[in-house]
């Protein structure tokens, strides 16, 4: 699949992620995979597209999330931890209760496969924006990450 912008990935864009454009800054899509227990989705975002941070809920082993980054180069931060760059093959395992965010470099589209782990009470919190001053201290994908 290749957007207007030349990117390419092996997953579906998926159509503009409006449910959730709340929560965003900048513009995000969402192309669900898979249904059942554990759906999995792709989740793309433009460039300086990211999440606000949020915490995933869950007990008897649910919701922790997993991202796996499929094309592009993004970011994920965990509150109180450095930030780590995501570039294709990247798996990042979110426990659940940890406050994070992620999304793309400012100069590149990102795409990952994103999924919560099944369990009981497990639910998605949002949070306040990503500040631009710390998003903006963050190199970019043409610079050393």
């Amino acid at each position: 699949m290749t957007t207007n912008d030349g990117f390419d990935q092996m997953f579906p864009l998926g159509e503009p992620n409006e449910g959730f454009a709340q929560y965003f800054i900048g513009r995000s899509y969402l192309a669900p995979l898979t249904e059942g227990s554990a759906p999995v989705s792709n989740v793309s975002f433009e460039p300086a597209c990211r999440n606000n941070w949020h915490i995933h809920h869950g007990r008897s082993g649910g919701g922790d999330q997993v991202l796996i980054c499929t094309a592009g180069s993004g970011w994920y931060q965990a509150d109180g931890e450095e930030p780590i760059s995501m570039e294709p093959g990247t798996v990042i395992r979110v426990p659940a209760g940890t406050k994070h965010w992620h999304g793309a470099k400012a100069d590149a589209w990102f795409s990952h496969l994103a999924f919560i782990t099944p369990g009981d009470d497990v639910s998605n919190e949002w949070l306040e924006p990503v500040a631009d001053d710390l998003y903006d201290q963050l190199p970019t994908s043409g610079e050393r990450a």
